[in-house]
Protein backbone atom coordinates (compact mmCIF):
# COMPACT_ATOMS: atom_id res chain seq x y z
CA UNK A 1 0.00 0.00 0.00
CA UNK A 2 1.24 3.74 -0.51
CA UNK A 3 0.16 7.06 0.82
CA UNK A 4 -2.53 8.21 -1.50
CA UNK A 5 -4.32 7.54 -4.75
CA UNK A 6 -2.26 5.81 -7.37
CA UNK A 7 -2.20 7.93 -10.41
CA UNK A 8 0.40 5.63 -12.26
CA UNK A 9 1.61 1.82 -11.94
CA UNK A 10 4.42 0.44 -14.34
CA UNK A 11 6.21 -3.64 -14.20
CA UNK A 12 10.03 -3.69 -14.50
CA UNK A 13 11.25 -5.49 -17.82
CA UNK A 14 11.88 -8.95 -15.56
CA UNK A 15 8.54 -8.59 -14.11
CA UNK A 16 10.38 -9.35 -10.38
CA UNK A 17 9.49 -5.52 -9.63
CA UNK A 18 6.50 -2.74 -9.66
CA UNK A 19 6.62 0.59 -9.25
CA UNK A 20 3.72 2.87 -7.54
CA UNK A 21 3.43 6.42 -8.45
CA UNK A 22 1.33 8.66 -5.28
CA UNK A 23 -0.78 11.36 -6.98
CA UNK A 24 0.85 13.45 -3.90
CA UNK A 25 4.30 12.63 -4.93
CA UNK A 26 6.38 9.46 -3.65
CA UNK A 27 7.00 6.47 -5.82
CA UNK A 28 7.31 2.91 -4.12
CA UNK A 29 9.88 0.07 -5.84
CA UNK A 30 7.92 -2.96 -4.75
CA UNK A 31 8.92 -6.60 -4.90
CA UNK A 32 6.38 -8.08 -7.25
CA UNK A 33 6.41 -11.61 -5.44
CA UNK A 34 6.22 -10.56 -1.84
CA UNK A 35 5.05 -7.05 -1.74
CA UNK A 36 8.06 -6.58 0.38
CA UNK A 37 9.18 -2.31 -0.33
CA UNK A 38 12.42 -2.01 -1.99
CA UNK A 39 12.73 1.37 -2.26
CA UNK A 40 10.69 4.81 -1.36
CA UNK A 41 11.65 7.60 -3.68
CA UNK A 42 10.67 11.30 -2.82
CA UNK A 43 9.48 11.58 -6.17
CA UNK A 44 8.10 14.76 -7.06
CA UNK A 45 7.22 18.33 -5.17
CA UNK A 46 3.69 19.38 -5.67
CA UNK A 47 2.56 15.55 -7.17
CA UNK A 48 3.81 13.16 -9.89
CA UNK A 49 2.12 12.22 -12.52
CA UNK A 50 3.28 9.79 -14.91
CA UNK A 51 6.00 7.08 -14.40
CA UNK A 52 7.82 4.66 -17.09
CA UNK A 53 10.53 1.90 -16.42
CA UNK A 54 13.42 1.40 -18.77
CA UNK A 55 12.61 -1.36 -21.12
CA UNK A 56 16.36 -3.29 -20.38
CA UNK A 57 17.64 -1.52 -17.38
CA UNK A 58 17.18 -0.49 -13.64
CA UNK A 59 16.08 2.40 -14.33
CA UNK A 60 13.34 4.33 -13.47
CA UNK A 61 12.04 7.93 -15.27
CA UNK A 62 9.22 10.23 -13.77
CA UNK A 63 7.24 12.86 -14.72
CA UNK A 64 5.49 15.78 -12.14
CA UNK A 65 4.27 18.91 -11.38
CA UNK A 66 7.71 20.41 -10.23
CA UNK A 67 8.45 21.24 -13.82
CA UNK A 68 11.04 18.25 -13.92
CA UNK A 69 11.11 14.71 -15.20
CA UNK A 70 14.27 12.41 -12.74
CA UNK A 71 15.78 9.33 -13.48
CA UNK A 72 16.19 6.61 -10.46
CA UNK A 73 18.32 3.53 -10.16
CA UNK A 74 15.87 0.69 -9.27
CA UNK A 75 18.52 -1.17 -8.11
CA UNK A 76 19.70 1.58 -5.34
CA UNK A 77 17.02 3.82 -4.62
CA UNK A 78 19.36 6.71 -5.67
CA UNK A 79 17.89 10.13 -8.19
CA UNK A 80 20.62 9.61 -11.05
CA UNK A 81 19.17 12.87 -13.02
CA UNK A 82 17.08 16.24 -12.57
CA UNK A 83 15.84 16.86 -16.51
CA UNK A 84 14.64 20.57 -17.07
CA UNK A 85 11.58 20.03 -19.40
CA UNK A 86 10.67 23.04 -20.18
CA UNK A 87 7.56 23.98 -18.20
CA UNK A 88 5.90 24.25 -14.68
CA UNK A 89 5.02 20.17 -14.87
CA UNK A 90 5.53 17.50 -16.74
CA UNK A 91 3.05 15.25 -17.55
CA UNK A 92 4.31 12.56 -19.56
CA UNK A 93 7.39 10.23 -19.58
CA UNK A 94 7.89 7.56 -22.45
CA UNK A 95 10.68 5.51 -23.56
CA UNK A 96 11.37 4.75 -27.38
CA UNK A 97 10.73 0.91 -28.49
CA UNK A 98 13.16 0.17 -30.71
CA UNK A 99 15.13 -2.51 -29.00
CA UNK A 100 17.59 -2.09 -32.21
CA UNK A 101 18.75 1.42 -31.19
CA UNK A 102 19.72 3.27 -28.00
CA UNK A 103 16.78 3.82 -26.10
CA UNK A 104 15.12 7.87 -25.91
CA UNK A 105 13.03 9.18 -22.87
CA UNK A 106 10.69 11.54 -24.34
CA UNK A 107 8.90 14.26 -21.72
CA UNK A 108 5.82 16.02 -22.69
CA UNK A 109 5.53 19.68 -20.45
CA UNK A 110 2.90 22.11 -21.26
CA UNK A 111 3.48 22.70 -25.38
CA UNK A 112 7.10 21.09 -25.03
CA UNK A 113 8.50 17.52 -26.38
CA UNK A 114 11.84 16.90 -25.35
CA UNK A 115 14.34 14.05 -26.28
CA UNK A 116 16.94 12.42 -23.76
CA UNK A 117 19.58 9.77 -23.89
CA UNK A 118 19.29 7.57 -21.16
CA UNK A 119 22.31 9.11 -19.00
CA UNK A 120 19.93 12.57 -19.17
CA UNK A 121 21.78 14.24 -21.91
CA UNK A 122 19.33 16.33 -24.47
CA UNK A 123 19.24 15.13 -27.84
CA UNK A 124 16.30 16.78 -29.20
CA UNK A 125 13.68 19.47 -28.94
CA UNK A 126 10.39 19.67 -31.34
CA UNK A 127 9.62 22.96 -32.27
CA UNK A 128 6.78 24.62 -29.38
CA UNK A 129 3.02 23.61 -29.99
CA UNK A 130 0.30 25.97 -29.84
CA UNK A 131 -1.81 24.22 -27.29
CA UNK A 132 -1.20 22.29 -24.57
CA UNK A 133 0.05 18.32 -25.57
CA UNK A 134 -2.62 15.96 -24.34
CA UNK A 135 -0.76 12.26 -24.57
CA UNK A 136 2.56 11.26 -26.51
CA UNK A 137 3.22 7.42 -27.90
CA UNK A 138 5.90 6.07 -29.36
CA UNK A 139 5.44 4.20 -32.61
CA UNK A 140 6.05 0.67 -31.74
CA UNK A 141 8.66 -0.43 -34.30
CA UNK A 142 10.51 2.74 -34.99
CA UNK A 143 11.79 5.91 -33.57
CA UNK A 144 9.06 7.66 -34.02
CA UNK A 145 6.82 9.86 -31.74
CA UNK A 146 3.05 10.65 -31.99
CA UNK A 147 1.74 14.00 -29.95
CA UNK A 148 -2.13 15.27 -29.43
CA UNK A 149 -3.12 18.42 -28.95
CA UNK A 150 -5.85 20.44 -29.99
CA UNK A 151 -5.78 20.17 -33.86
CA UNK A 152 -4.79 16.69 -34.01
CA UNK A 153 -1.97 14.39 -34.43
CA UNK A 154 1.55 15.27 -34.71
CA UNK A 155 4.69 12.40 -35.72
CA UNK A 156 7.92 14.04 -34.12
CA UNK A 157 11.59 12.43 -35.29
CA UNK A 158 13.88 12.78 -32.23
CA UNK A 159 16.91 14.49 -34.48
CA UNK A 160 14.03 17.54 -36.14
CA UNK A 161 12.69 20.17 -34.37
CA UNK A 162 9.80 20.09 -37.16
CA UNK A 163 7.06 17.62 -37.16
CA UNK A 164 7.46 14.87 -39.95
CA UNK A 165 3.42 14.93 -40.16
CA UNK A 166 -0.17 15.99 -39.13
CA UNK A 167 -3.07 14.49 -39.33
CA UNK A 168 -5.75 17.33 -38.85
CA UNK A 169 -8.28 17.45 -36.41
CA UNK A 170 -10.27 20.65 -34.64
CA UNK A 171 -10.93 18.71 -31.56
CA UNK A 172 -9.68 18.58 -28.30
CA UNK A 173 -8.14 14.82 -27.63
CA UNK A 174 -6.92 13.01 -24.31
CA UNK A 175 -5.56 10.17 -25.37
CA UNK A 176 -3.65 8.26 -28.23
CA UNK A 177 -3.02 4.38 -29.05
CA UNK A 178 -0.82 3.63 -31.90
CA UNK A 179 -2.27 -0.06 -32.91
CA UNK A 180 1.03 -2.58 -32.76
CA UNK A 181 1.12 -3.51 -35.99
CA UNK A 182 1.46 0.47 -36.70
CA UNK A 183 -1.26 0.85 -39.28
CA UNK A 184 -3.71 2.73 -37.43
CA UNK A 185 -3.50 5.48 -33.95
CA UNK A 186 -6.66 6.08 -32.30
CA UNK A 187 -7.32 8.80 -29.89
CA UNK A 188 -10.11 9.20 -27.08
CA UNK A 189 -11.59 12.57 -27.32
CA UNK A 190 -12.80 15.59 -24.46
CA UNK A 191 -16.71 15.38 -26.87
CA UNK A 192 -16.93 11.71 -26.19
CA UNK A 193 -15.72 10.42 -29.47
CA UNK A 194 -13.30 7.89 -30.61
CA UNK A 195 -11.13 9.18 -33.18
CA UNK A 196 -9.41 6.70 -35.98
CA UNK A 197 -6.53 7.06 -38.39
CA UNK A 198 -5.19 4.84 -41.16
CA UNK A 199 -1.80 5.90 -41.00
CA UNK A 200 -0.75 5.17 -44.38
CA UNK A 201 -3.40 7.44 -45.95
CA UNK A 202 -4.58 9.39 -43.60
CA UNK A 203 -8.15 8.68 -43.82
CA UNK A 204 -9.92 8.92 -40.67
CA UNK A 205 -12.77 7.83 -38.91
CA UNK A 206 -14.94 8.67 -36.00
CA UNK A 207 -17.14 6.83 -33.69
CA UNK A 208 -19.54 8.69 -30.96
CA UNK A 209 -22.05 7.78 -28.73
CA UNK A 210 -20.45 7.25 -25.30
CA UNK A 211 -21.23 8.76 -22.06
CA UNK A 212 -18.40 10.69 -21.24
CA UNK A 213 -14.96 11.84 -22.51
CA UNK A 214 -12.77 9.26 -23.30
CA UNK A 215 -9.63 7.91 -21.69
CA UNK A 216 -9.92 4.26 -22.37
CA UNK A 217 -7.92 3.12 -25.21
CA UNK A 218 -6.72 -0.43 -25.64
CA UNK A 219 -5.45 -2.14 -28.91
CA UNK A 220 -5.74 -6.36 -28.97
CA UNK A 221 -1.96 -7.99 -30.13
CA UNK A 222 -3.23 -8.87 -33.77
CA UNK A 223 -4.56 -5.10 -34.24
CA UNK A 224 -8.23 -5.88 -35.55
CA UNK A 225 -9.51 -4.96 -32.07
CA UNK A 226 -9.76 -1.37 -30.34
CA UNK A 227 -11.00 -1.65 -26.81
CA UNK A 228 -12.90 1.58 -25.51
CA UNK A 229 -13.91 3.14 -22.21
CA UNK A 230 -16.46 6.24 -22.31
CA UNK A 231 -18.53 5.24 -19.71
CA UNK A 232 -19.92 1.89 -17.60
CA UNK A 233 -19.63 -0.28 -20.88
CA UNK A 234 -16.64 -1.59 -22.88
CA UNK A 235 -16.84 -1.38 -26.13
CA UNK A 236 -14.63 -3.08 -28.54
CA UNK A 237 -14.01 -2.45 -32.28
CA UNK A 238 -13.14 -4.48 -35.41
CA UNK A 239 -11.13 -2.06 -37.32
CA UNK A 240 -9.94 -4.92 -39.63
CA UNK A 241 -10.51 -4.90 -43.26
CA UNK A 242 -12.03 -1.19 -43.97
CA UNK A 243 -12.03 -0.57 -40.51
CA UNK A 244 -15.28 0.16 -37.84
CA UNK A 245 -17.59 1.82 -40.06
CA UNK A 246 -21.19 0.29 -40.50
CA UNK A 247 -20.08 -2.79 -37.97
CA UNK A 248 -21.82 -3.42 -34.75
CA UNK A 249 -19.15 -3.31 -31.69
CA UNK A 250 -18.75 -5.96 -29.37
CA UNK A 251 -19.72 -4.51 -25.51
CA UNK A 252 -18.91 -5.91 -22.40
CA UNK A 253 -21.04 -5.07 -19.43
CA UNK A 254 -20.51 -5.49 -15.95
CA UNK A 255 -19.43 -2.51 -14.13
CA UNK A 256 -21.54 -0.34 -12.63
CA UNK A 257 -19.99 2.97 -12.98
CA UNK A 258 -17.42 4.88 -14.95
CA UNK A 259 -14.44 3.26 -16.36
CA UNK A 260 -11.14 4.36 -15.20
CA UNK A 261 -8.41 1.72 -17.40
CA UNK A 262 -8.45 -1.15 -19.58
CA UNK A 263 -5.56 -3.12 -20.91
CA UNK A 264 -5.50 -6.22 -23.31
CA UNK A 265 -2.55 -8.82 -22.93
CA UNK A 266 0.30 -8.02 -24.46
CA UNK A 267 0.83 -11.31 -26.12
CA UNK A 268 -2.54 -13.06 -25.07
CA UNK A 269 -6.34 -11.87 -25.88
CA UNK A 270 -7.30 -11.86 -22.18
CA UNK A 271 -8.99 -7.95 -21.55
CA UNK A 272 -8.33 -6.54 -18.05
CA UNK A 273 -10.97 -3.59 -16.64
CA UNK A 274 -10.94 -1.07 -14.08
CA UNK A 275 -13.91 0.90 -12.85
CA UNK A 276 -15.07 3.41 -10.47
CA UNK A 277 -17.40 0.56 -8.95
CA UNK A 278 -13.96 -0.95 -7.31
CA UNK A 279 -14.32 -3.50 -9.47
CA UNK A 280 -11.48 -5.32 -11.28
CA UNK A 281 -12.48 -7.73 -14.33
CA UNK A 282 -11.21 -10.33 -16.59
CA UNK A 283 -12.71 -11.05 -20.05
CA UNK A 284 -12.19 -13.10 -22.78
CA UNK A 285 -14.26 -11.41 -25.80
CA UNK A 286 -13.12 -13.07 -28.37
CA UNK A 287 -13.22 -17.58 -27.94
CA UNK A 288 -16.71 -19.28 -26.64
CA UNK A 289 -20.25 -19.05 -25.70
CA UNK A 290 -19.73 -17.25 -22.54
CA UNK A 291 -17.25 -14.57 -24.26
CA UNK A 292 -19.47 -11.75 -22.83
CA UNK A 293 -19.60 -12.92 -19.20
CA UNK A 294 -16.36 -11.96 -17.05
CA UNK A 295 -13.90 -14.55 -16.60
CA UNK A 296 -13.08 -12.82 -13.42
CA UNK A 297 -14.36 -10.47 -11.17
CA UNK A 298 -12.62 -9.06 -8.08
CA UNK A 299 -14.38 -6.33 -6.25
CA UNK A 300 -12.53 -3.63 -3.97
CA UNK A 301 -14.27 -1.08 -1.28
CA UNK A 302 -12.27 1.76 -3.20
CA UNK A 303 -12.41 2.79 -6.68
CA UNK A 304 -10.08 1.66 -9.02
CA UNK A 305 -7.27 4.08 -10.35
CA UNK A 306 -4.96 2.14 -12.84
CA UNK A 307 -4.73 -1.61 -14.33
CA UNK A 308 -1.35 -3.05 -15.93
CA UNK A 309 -0.33 -6.08 -17.20
CA UNK A 310 3.27 -7.80 -16.58
CA UNK A 311 5.10 -8.03 -19.84
CA UNK A 312 4.71 -12.13 -19.51
CA UNK A 313 0.90 -11.60 -19.47
CA UNK A 314 0.67 -14.07 -15.76
CA UNK A 315 0.02 -11.20 -13.51
CA UNK A 316 -2.51 -8.37 -13.40
CA UNK A 317 -1.29 -5.42 -11.22
CA UNK A 318 -3.80 -3.38 -10.32
CA UNK A 319 -4.34 0.48 -7.86
CA UNK A 320 -7.03 2.33 -6.61
CA UNK A 321 -7.93 5.65 -5.12
CA UNK A 322 -6.96 4.26 -1.38
CA UNK A 323 -3.55 3.42 -2.32
CA UNK A 324 -3.89 -0.12 -2.62
CA UNK A 325 -2.06 -1.61 -4.90
CA UNK A 326 -2.74 -5.66 -5.89
CA UNK A 327 -0.91 -8.42 -7.85
CA UNK A 328 -2.95 -11.14 -9.11
CA UNK A 329 -1.99 -14.68 -11.07
CA UNK A 330 -3.95 -16.04 -13.59
CA UNK A 331 -4.71 -19.25 -12.47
Amino acid sequence: MISDHVIDLCWSPRKEKIAAAAVSGPITIFNAETGDVDHALEGHGFGTMSIAWHPEEDMLATAGQDGKAKLWSTESGNLLMELECGASWVEHVSWSTDSTKDRILATSAGKKIKFWSANGNLIGEASDQQNTISDIQWNPEENILASISYGGIKLWSPDISNELRIFDWQGSALKIHWSPDTRFIATGDQDSTVHFWFVETGQDLQMSGYPTKIRELSWDKSSRYLATGGGSQIVIWDCSGKGPEGRRPIMLDEHKDFLVDIAFQHHGDLLASAGLDGLLVIWEPFTGRKRKQPKARIGFDQSLTKVAWSLDDTKVLVGDDSGIIAVFTLG
